[in-house]
């Protein structure tokens, strides 16, 4: 009994499709890959010197428009290149958490494109964001959690519903109206405790394990991205405004 039992087994594992270590879009994977590698990167191959040098070159300061210095190839490049940055571990794993949360479900219901496009898009847009309220600061603004705000404000969209019956999730149905999203008390509970904890965590300042900011005000900006823009990027009928 226990060798029929065992060659069962053995006849559905090669009949069975086997599960990947790490069940994530190619996209998304990229992504924490490149942020990955470019924080060991600061850390284990450049100078300190080097390293600051890295910052204002890729990093998002906003001192940079405010009409003091020349434009250059930085000031178009740093408002993408920023979201690669980090400013620790702490900073780096949270935010490729979150990514793999609410990026996986985005880029399998968008596509590869359009999730790299609206990850751009909704980092510019964070970057700007924060721009506008403080023009003149100097300190460098770096980190994925502009981008990934974004995507939890396409989430919002669809109620955080995903559709897991392909084997990969994916936003399940058409994109809600405003005003069905704000009737979900469920999308309401976690926009309260999302912005509650934004704005909490930026006034006190606090990010475990670092000495940095959490800059709410970017968090804000892409989410307001995402939530607002997310009709241009998604491949299926859109449904109210």
């Amino acid at each position: 009994m226990n060798e029929a039992r065992e060659t069962g087994t053995a006849a559905d594992d090669e009949i069975a499709p086997r599960e990947p270590i790490f069940n994530l879009p190619a996209i998304v994977l990229a992504v924490i890959l490149v942020c990955a590698a470019v924080h060991l990167l600061r850390l284990y191959v450049l100078t300190p010197q080097q390293d600051i040098e890295l910052l204002i070159r890729a990093a998002f300061i906003p001192v940079r428009y405010s009409g003091q210095y020349d434009v250059d190839f930085y000031a178009f490049s740093s408002p993408f290149t920023y979201t690669f940055l980090h400013g620790g571990w702490a900073h780096l794993i949270v935010n490729m958490i979150w990514l793999a949360a609410f990026g996986s479900p985005l880029a399998s219901r968008i596509g590869a494109l359009r999730f790299a496009l609206f990850f751009a898009v909704t980092g510019v847009a964070a970057a700007f964001f924060f721009f506008a309220i403080h023009p003149q600061t100097q300190a460098p603004l770096i980190g994925a959690s502009g981008s990934i705000s974004g995507m939890m404000g396409a989430a919002a969209r669809f109620a955080f519903h995903v559709d897991r019956s392909s084997g990969k999730g994916a936003f399940a149905g058409p994109l809600l109206p405003f005003r069905a999203v704000f009737r979900s008390r469920a999308t309401l509970s976690f926009l309260a405790v999302w912005m509650i904890i934004n704005i909490v965590t930026g006034v006190v300042g606090f990010v475990p394990g670092e000495d940095s900011q959490i800059a709410w005000e970017a968090h804000i900006g892409g989410f307001l991205a995402g939530f607002l823009g997310l009709r241009f990027f998604d491949r299926r009928q859109v449904y109210g405004r």
